[in-house]
């Protein structure tokens, strides 16, 4: 029998966290046992409208909640702010996180390693918890072997608000890992409107579209004398996510250290 998992969890009014209920209502071995939410001090989640029917009560102060909750897991699919905070309140008090805020910068994912080793804590950070974007980006590795070039595109919704996306970038991570750094395009390239080119990391270039419509889109378009190569992922429906929330949350169980990307929980 597997045991029971106690989690928290932030923003579960959100598009994500309304998902992530559902996710760990769904599944037998999840325990939901209270949420960090701005709004409806003192309630439960039943007795928020489009909710579902979880008796688990909500704090608004996140102090509150994590010294009052006895949690084996806390997650976060909310903003960077607020993810930082709840993050280093979580591992103080030996909660394991599994954060899918992107937006931290090195000094903050460093600051977070060092506290999850200090409290030999487990955590997982997530750029993207859907499957087939981590095999999109696994892919894209492999093929950089053999392509000099390469530019990213990644397309999100309006309301997101960190450019490029944490995929994006952790998907030039993984190809800087394997190429020689060079600048691509011509040597003399000069742009008419600033910006037309996108961000540069490490002489690849990376582009962001923002608009109504998308969820989560990227493009990693790779070239060579005479042949392209596009790898391609979408997820039209947040509920893709979620299988790869419910993986990192069994598998954070199993670790006491810094984990970032899903990838390196993957065999």
């Amino acid at each position: 029998m597997t045991e029971t998992i106690n989690i928290m969890l932030a923003g579960p009014r959100g598009k994500m966290g309304s998902e992530a209920l559902n996710m760990i209502e769904g599944t037998d071995h999840f325990q939901l046992v209270g949420c960090v939410d701005r709004k409806h001090q003192g309630k439960t989640i039943k007795e928020i409208d489009g909710l579902p029917d979880i008796d688990a009560p909500i704090y608004s102060d996140a102090q509150e909640a994590f010294d009052r909750l006895n949690a084996d897991v806390f997650i976060d699919l909310t903003n960077p702010e607020s993810g930082y905070v709840h993050t280093k309140l979580a591992l103080n008090h030996h909660i394991r996180p599994v954060i899918g805020t992107s937006g931290f910068s090195e000094d903050q994912l460093d600051e977070l390693k060092q506290l999850s080793s200090d409290k030999q804590t487990g955590i997982v950070i997530a750029p993207n918890f859907a499957i087939g974007a981590v095999l999109m980006m696994r892919f894209s590795q492999m093929a950089a072997k053999y392509f000099d070039s390469v530019e990213i595109i990644e397309k999100h919704h309006d309301e997101k608000l960190d450019a490029p996306s944490g995929t994006a970038v952790k998907t030039a991570q993984l190809i800087k890992e394997v190429r020689d750094s060079h600048q691509q395009g011509h040597p003399d390239e000069q742009e008419s409107l600033p910006g037309a080119r996108g961000a540069n990391v490490d002489g690849m270039h990376i582009h962001s579209v923002r608009l109504p419509g998308y969820i989560a889109q990227q493009e990693v378009i790779f070239g060579q004398s005479g042949q392209t190569l596009t790898i391609n992922h979408n997820s039209t429906d947040r509920k893709s996510f979620m299988s790869g929330v419910k993986f990192a949350v069994e598998q954070v169980m199993t670790i006491d250290h810094f984990v970032y990307g899903l990838e390196n929980l993957m065999e």
